[in-house]
Order: C-alpha cells, then structure tokens, then sequence
C-alpha cells in the first residue's frame, strides 16, 4: 500500500476539523432581528387590515360624530401600529 504524503495528510486533517461533529446549530437569525425586520416596513405597509377598518368606519358612518362611534376600531388600528413601533 502506497503511503501518503505528508502535505495530503495535512490538508485530509485540516479539511476534516472543519467538518460539523453534531446536530445543525440554530440560524444566527434571531427572534430580534425578525421583529427590527418588520419594524423597519413603512407606515403604510403595516395594520392594513385595521386600518381598512378604521377607514370604511370613518367614512361609512351615519352617525353625527363618527370618531366617538368608531373609537374601538381606531384604538385598534393605534395599537397595531405602536406594535410596529411607530409612536401614534
């Protein structure tokens, strides 16, 4: 049997203490930069649902004073938005 040279056993050795001895390791992407993620989307981009809400109930209602009227969907449009960390 043929021996190897030292530089082959050298560069098996090496290319071989980099390979993974266990189970995968967790993405370095974390729970933190999920949530900068979508902090950073624009105004517009976040609660569109509530804000839909917020809106048809503003301009659909028939009453005299429609913030009072529609003041539950507003604080929920409010919360969602400071949720995505704008200041409301």
């Amino acid at each position: 049997m043929p021996s190897k040279s030292p530089r082959c056993v050298a560069e098996y050795t090496s290319y071989r203490s980099n390979w993974p001895t266990g189970p995968p390791t967790a993405s370095p992407y974390t729970r933190e930069d999920a949530e900068a993620e979508q902090r950073a989307q624009p105004p517009c981009c976040v609660c569109k649902e509530e804000k839909s809400k917020r809106d048809e109930c503003m301009l659909f209602s028939k009453s005299a004073d429609p913030a009072a009227d529609c003041r539950s969907l507003v604080d929920q449009y409010k919360s969602c938005m400071v949720g995505y960390g704008f200041k409301v």
